[in-house]
């Protein structure tokens, strides 16, 4: 039986941005999401860069509480800081952004539907007539149900804010051993007030919310939240490398987004890429229904555009992780020798490292 509707399961953001790609290629979508709220908890941050939101093509600019120029990178008692000359992120509220994706989604057409879990037999009635979209996170029920593989390596963190006032536009990360092996720990200026602090850490050395008490019983870290309120505090998971299958071709199955492990191994951040994915996923089943092509153009296309950017963020944090503290703090002392510093200040970008790399080719040519 040819299936010509669409179900995605999960209505944050990557699955939320399908929805409204296939509602504007006219295919009918329902979202199903077991929240009865969007986006809450809030367990992710919102860090997004400023050019990986203009290719989402999201009306997101209410979503904005600061605007972020740069980043101070700390390791052992070196510390280098890159600062662009212009505004290079936005640190957007993930609620409203998901309610700003879903707004957008129903007025392309798409359902969404809140308060409702989907176990095994809901996927069951709603695979006999739609074609299915896995949205639902790093612990996906659809890639399980459907048997679309593991991911391997993830992450496990735990953040908290903090009301400390006097913030700047600047991220400050956190690398050591002694603080996260194979990770790293953040402040991150969520207002011009409020400090989200946060840590992640590999599974195999331990729990998240012992590694972020003992991070904020640091000097550096009590320096500056002092006694401020601790106003919230979440764990998440992360997936740090690509599902084994991210579409079953005969069975009419995709992923899209943490479910399919979209996400940069060196940051953990999965909005940019799970949502360039969910659009390409879109397309790649308005072809399927209207002219039979495999959705197997999906895989190929987010292959070819995203592969190797993921596979250079895997690069970044193997670097990091393998090196340790000292070899941080050494690589930091290298890198201000030789101007990087200045260089990622003027053409860095957070998602494409391969385009880092071209602009360094240009400036060693030059």
């Amino acid at each position: 039986m040819k299936r010509e509707r669409v179900a995605i399961v999960g209505a944050a953001t990557s699955g939320l941005i399908a929805a409204r790609s296939l509602g504007r290629h006219g295919v009918e979508t329902t979202v199903y999401d077991q929240k009865t709220r969007l986006g809450f908890p809030v367990r992710a941050s919102g860090i997004l860069s400023i050019s990986g939101l203009a290719g989402l093509k999201i009306g997101y600019r209410s979503g904005i509480t600061n605007t972020l120029r740069g980043a101070r990178i700390h390791a052992g008692k070196r510390e280098m800081t890159i600062r662009a000359g212009g505004d290079i992120a936005y640190v957007l509220d993930r609620i409203k952004l998901n309610e700003i994706c879903r707004d957008e989604a129903e007025a392309a057409g798409a359902k969404v539907v809140t308060g409702k879990k989907i176990d095994g037999q809901a996927l069951d009635q709603l695979h006999a007539d739609n074609i299915m979209v896995g949205a639902d996170g790093a612990v996906s029920t659809v890639a399980r149900h459907f048997a679309m593989g593991g991911m391997g390596k993830h992450v496990l963190t735990y953040k908290a804010e903090y009301d400390v006032g006097g913030l700047d536009d600047m991220v400050d990360l956190f690398f050591g051993r002694d603080i996260s092996p194979n990770f790293f720990a953040w402040f991150c200026p969520n207002t011009k007030d409020v400090l989200e602090v946060g840590i992640g850490v590999d599974p195999a050395y331990g729990n998240a919310k012992r590694a972020f008490d003992n991070f904020i019983k640091r000097e550096e870290v009590k320096s500056v939240i002092g006694n401020a309120k601790m106003l919230d505090g979440a764990a998440c998971i992360i997936p740090m490398s690509l599902r084994r299958k991210i579409v079953d071709n005969a069975g009419e199955v995709l992923l899209v987004g943490d479910a399919a492990g979209q996400v940069k191994p060196s940051t953990g951040g999965g909005i940019i890429f799970g949502g360039n994915a969910a659009m390409l996923a879109a397309d790649a089943i308005n072809n399927h229904i209207r002219d039979g092509d495999s959705l197997e153009a999906y895989d190929k296309a987010f292959r070819k555009g995203f592969l190797m950017d993921l596979k250079m963020h895997s690069i970044v944090n193997k670097l990091y992780s393998g090196l340790g503290t000292r070899g941080v703090e050494s690589a930091l002392g290298v890198m201000g020798m030789l101007g990087m510093d200045s260089f990622l200040g003027k053409h860095g970008d957070m998602d494409r490292p391969t385009l880092i790399l071209k602009r360094l080719f240009l400036r060693e040519r030059g």
